[in-house]
């Protein structure tokens, strides 16, 4: 190859190069391109995107917004119509009490009369809402009593001024001045309740008053226990009672549910059965003797007899029963059992090993019942074992 020819290659060589150069610029351009139209357009979708976001957002929050103020308006449709009138009532007498007040006083320091007949009334209508609102529970007598106070100020007051031009003019002054203080504590003050609701309000009222009665007794029917070192407390029987006449305690037995009271506190019991019996004696009465009137012949050695049979002693099981002074307050006794309840409870004493069921003496302590009862159970119990 010659020269020339060599040199025609190479310049056709380089031009190729150069026209692949150019190619691959322009790809590398178009593609350029490409990209960033791509992402111009994954830009303006998601400020689109982004838009309709804040757009619907922007509408919640406006719903929200408006549905919280329908809310409010609703719950406080009586305050929106009450208040109005009591601005207005506020409005029209606190300048004219202003007004009176410093031709009454003399003096600028007049203009502060509203602050009493007006403000006054206010502040405690105000503090019956809050504290009806934030403190249920507490009684607002006092506070409402504020309210009648100075509301009946602020009408004198107003119907004086009024007075002095004509009388109507002062009844109409006096009225306006407490228009608005008693419709609000008839409306917003006054807790709007039920029958229902105003029925138990009165049950539990009776409730607590007699409460109060009751614990008043309890603590005039107590005793003092004093320690070795002078100190004192009161002590309480527990138990059920009724109130009896001028606020005394009575015990009380309420038919189906167990008797009060019943324990193994035999010193107590016998206390009780002397003090029984030292009232039935110093009336000149003897105990009553229930039961089987066969033998019943007192001891003459005045020893004490057992009351069970088994024990050789001759006599039968009998039970005494004191008979109260004339108008002492007659105890409730314990409501009647039918023999078939004794029968099933003498069983049920008797699994559990609490009762000797050939005793009618253990059969009367355990389930507190008469001697005939007992009597009766121990037989049966006795044809029982033989069957």
């Amino acid at each position: 190859m010659s020269w020339a020819e060599e040199r025609r290659a190479n310049k056709l060589t380089e031009a190729q190069i150069r026209r692949e150069e150019a190619a691959a610029a322009a790809q590398v351009r178009i593609a350029e391109r490409a990209a960033a139209a791509a992402q111009r357009r994954e830009d303006e979708q998601a400020r689109a995107e982004q838009a309709r976001a804040d757009k619907d957002r922007r509408g919640d929050t406006r719903r929200a917004r408006m549905s919280a103020v329908r809310s409010w308006l609703a719950e406080r449709t009586v305050e929106l119509l009450i208040y109005p009138v009591a601005l207005l009532s506020f409005v029209l007498a606190a300048p004219a009490m202003a007004v009176w007040g410093r031709d009454v006083y003399g003096s600028g320091l007049g203009v502060l009369l509203p602050g009493i007949t007006e403000l006054g009334m206010w502040a405690f209508a105000i503090a019956v809402l809050v504290s009806r609102r934030r403190h249920p529970e507490r009684p607002v007598g006092w506070l409402q009593a504020g309210v009648g106070a100075f509301a009946a100020v602020a009408f004198a007051a107003n119907l004086l001024h009024g007075l002095e031009s004509r009388w109507e003019f002062g009844v109409v002054m006096g009225v306006v001045s407490v228009a608005g203080v008693g419709a609000h504590q008839l409306t917003l003050a006054t807790p709007l309740r039920s029958r229902t609701e105003r029925t138990a309000a009165r049950i539990e009222r009776a409730v607590a008053r007699k409460v109060t009665r009751v614990r008043r007794a309890a603590v005039r029917h107590a005793v003092a226990e004093i320690a070795a070192d002078g100190t004192a407390r009161l002590v309480f029987a527990p138990g059920r009672y009724v109130l009896a006449h001028r606020g005394r305690l009575e015990s009380a037995i309420v038919p189906g549910l167990p008797v009060a009271g019943e324990s193994a506190d035999w010193d107590r019991e016998l206390a009780d059965l002397l003090a029984v019996q030292g009232a039935a004696t110093a009336t000149g009465q003897a105990p009553q003797v229930e039961g089987d009137q066969s033998d019943s012949t007192p001891p003459a050695h005045g020893g004490v007899a057992t009351l069970d049979p088994d024990q050789n002693t001759g006599s039968d099981l009998h039970e005494s029963t004191p008979t109260p002074p004339k108008n002492t307050p007659r105890i409730d006794r314990r409501p009647g059992r039918s023999f078939d309840q004794l029968r099933s409870e003498l069983a049920t004493a008797v699994e559990a090993g609490t009762v000797d069921p050939g005793s009618a003496e253990s059969i009367r302590k355990t389930l507190r019942c008469s001697a005939a009862n007992a009597r009766r159970l121990r037989d049966d119990h006795r044809e029982g074992d033989r069957k």
